[in-house]
């Protein structure tokens, strides 16, 4: 195992969290950090920055080192989350992490190089075709022609009116009437229930009404003493992740493909906590995982 560096001890609590977490992951697994970076497509050097907590981890890496050590994503991605926050929130922070280039590969480009300026060229003339002259103007000849010809028409319409018209315009047809169409009834929902599919990611399961009598647990497991569950609401089509019986910091999320909620048990709570929504068709798309702060954790379904 490698003989890690002591944390600085002013490092925001979630990113020392999730440091710490790294190098569990990393120790657990028996690789080292050497053969991490191999398998991973990153730089030694980017791991032990990493697992130091010098420089904020991408996303991709995170996912990489749980595909080559067998860690579950949900826990881990859940902790890279929390300290990606902390990183953000620091004076001069550029956004998200920067992806490390593929070991023996360029290194990523600065947008700003990349930048181009594009200027508009006008299109050179054909060859052996000259190009187009201004419009000559007429002649005053020609205007006075056309001068005449309008006074002609305006003769013709007058004589006819008084050889046996009626001296009034054609009446305009009337307009076809406009064509309306029903707009499409939106989804019916219970009373109270105030969201469903996409339009309940991200939102309180209770304040949208899509918890009590219209959530079943679809999916349960123990850890230790605490119970973590998925809870979906067929009405709302949506999941979300629920512990009890937890302790102070414990932590809950619910994951289904990208789409991650993170939950902590408050101190001052009942043991208990529960995640926002997330979209899915059905509650055995969705998993529920816990890290709880004695070091232990685990998801449903396996």
């Amino acid at each position: 195992m490698p003989a890690w560096k002591a944390l600085s001890g002013e490092l925001d609590p979630d990113v020392r969290t999730f440091a710490e977490r790294l190098r569990l992951v990393i120790d657990r697994s028996g690789l080292g950090v050497a053969a991490v970076a191999e398998r991973t497509g990153h730089e030694p050097s980017d791991w032990e920055a990493y697992a130091n907590a010098a420089r904020p981890v991408p996303r991709s890496a995170v996912v990489a080192l749980s595909d080559v050590t067998g860690a579950d994503l949900g826990p881990l991605t859940a902790h890279w989350e929390h300290a990606d926050r902390a990183w953000k929130r620091l004076p001069g922070a550029r956004g998200p992490a920067p992806e490390a280039a593929p070991a023996g590969g360029p290194a990523p480009a600065d947008p700003a190089d990349r930048t181009m300026r594009i200027r508009a060229v006008p299109p050179a003339p054909e060859a052996g075709r000259p190009a187009a002259r201004a419009p000559r103007r007429g002649s005053p000849l020609l205007y006075a022609a056309g001068i005449v010809g309008a006074a002609l028409v305006v003769t013709a319409a007058v004589l006819l009116v008084d050889l046996g018209g009626t001296g009034k315009p054609p009446a305009a047809a009337p307009p076809p009437p406009a064509a309306t169409t029903a707009p499409a009834p939106g989804p019916s929902l219970p009373e109270g229930v105030r969201c469903t599919g996409a339009d309940c990611g991200g939102l309180d399961p209770e304040d949208m009404g899509c918890g009590g009598p219209l959530a079943t647990t679809v999916a349960r497991t123990r850890l230790g003493a605490a119970l973590v569950e998925v809870r979906h609401s067929e009405v709302c089509a949506a999941a979300w992740a629920r512990i009890s019986g937890a302790a102070a910091g414990d932590e809950v999320s619910v994951q289904s493909g990208t789409a991650v909620r993170v939950a902590n048990v408050a101190a001052d709570g009942d043991g208990g906590a529960y995640t926002a929504m997330i979209p899915v068709p059905s509650g055995s798309a969705a998993r529920a995982c816990a890290a709880l702060s004695g070091g232990e954790d685990g998801c449903t379904g396996g």
